[in-house]
């Protein structure tokens, strides 16, 4: 197995295009051409991380934070980044990151803490703007069915939680095929009048040339007639954060409790108890801070995140609890997220978690 094959997997599961603009999520030292030994998934890709993974003879680390996240201008191995690299590219060892394009996913980081917590009911907090686009195409009514349905299995025709999304409408297309044509239907050199449904199917952006190739595959027509437009639509299942409700509301200190125990902590930062039942939560793994001013106007009773400042904790307004659990604390399970998908992708190919304890913060 290629390490393409891996990489070709992580990015159909969290596109690189959904990383946000300062991220550098992707294949960071290492070829995608060499064959792979074994993957071990970890939080942070650190020496320790490269040194774990010779010792196992895997030569593929997918992390979830970039060791490269600025610009490298020397490697001298003065600091932790540039002694991971050194090693890395020393002993052979892709580093991939798999960064905010999963935290950005419905499925990804952040639902993955949901399901922990047994939200319900989950939609993001900030959708994505920009990020779909719509394909208008022209078939004759005997294949119309067939053609959608290609588009459909690539990907497109959804909104929301409803699948297989489109509009169709009844009309006359005319073409003349010319000299060394091959037409479907129709005489060379003829105008041809013919009855066709125009099928409108929105998609991710980032599935443009999947939804091209399936078109092309199943459309009968020999030259394919189509348009594409971007949309300013929000995508409700790519964004940032999440909101779920709970399947039994609680107390505040039942829910702190439960908190602890699910993400294994010692300490929870928070804002004062409101007295109010627990039932709809918002959460974010990593610095979720920039979320506060958009879950003002909702009816949630408590926000979980971390990296929160001190006046940031002003900010929530007494209008719901906010919580600071630790990025590393938030963020832990990932690596049994990354596990768990790359396990069911390649059951037969050695996917291990990491044993190395990468986060960099001590409580006394």
């Amino acid at each position: 197995m290629k390490i393409n094959d891996i990489v070709q997997f992580l990015e159909s599961t969290a596109p690189l295009s959904l990383q946000e603009s300062y991220d550098n999520a992707g294949l960071l030292t290492g070829s995608l051409s060499w064959d792979c030994t074994g993957i071990i998934c970890t939080l942070d890709a650190t020496e320790d991380v490269v040194l774990e993974a010779i010792k196992k003879k895997c030569n593929l680390i997918v992390a979830h934070h970039p060791i490269i996240f600025s610009g490298l201008k020397k490697l001298n191995g003065k600091n932790y980044v540039e002694k991971t690299i050194i090693a890395a590219i020393k002993n052979d060892i892709a580093i991939y990151a798999i960064h905010t394009n999963i935290d950005n996913v419905i499925n990804g980081v952040n639902g993955k803490m949901a399901a922990l917590l047994g939200l319900e009911n989950l939609k993001v907090i900030s959708p994505k703007e920009n990020i779909l686009k719509k394909i208008y195409t022209y078939i004759p009514t005997d294949k119309a069915e067939q053609v959608r349905n290609a588009i459909f299995a690539a990907g497109g025709g959804q909104i929301g939680n409803y699948n297989e999304c489109s509009f169709n409408t009844l009309g006359t297309g005319t073409f003349k095929a010319g000299e060394f044509c091959n037409p479907y239907i129709g005489e060379t050199g003829k105008l041809h009048h013919e009855n066709e449904i125009k099928t409108e199917i929105i998609f991710p952006a980032y599935l443009e040339n999947k939804i091209i190739a399936a078109l092309k595959e199943s459309h009968p027509y020999e030259e394919v007639a189509y348009d594409i437009v971007s949309l300013t639509n929000k995508y409700d299942n790519i964004g940032s954060g999440i909101i779920g409700t709970l399947s039994k509301e609680m107390d505040e200190l039942s829910f702190l409790n439960q908190l602890k125990s699910v993400f294994n902590l010692s300490i929870i930062r928070h804002t004062k108890l409101l007295n109010r039942p627990i039932n709809k939560i918002a959460l974010c793994g990593g610095a979720g801070s920039f979320l506060i001013s958009k879950l003002l106007n909702t009816d949630i009773q408590a926000f979980i995140t971390s990296d929160l400042k001190y006046h940031e904790f002003f900010d929530a307004n007494d209008k719901f609890i906010l919580a600071d659990i630790g990025h590393y604390e938030s963020e832990q399970f990932t690596i049994d997220l990354l596990h768990d998908v790359l396990g069911q992708k390649f059951p037969n190919f050695a996917v291990l978690k990491t044993e190395v304890q990468t986060n960099p913060v001590n409580y006394y």
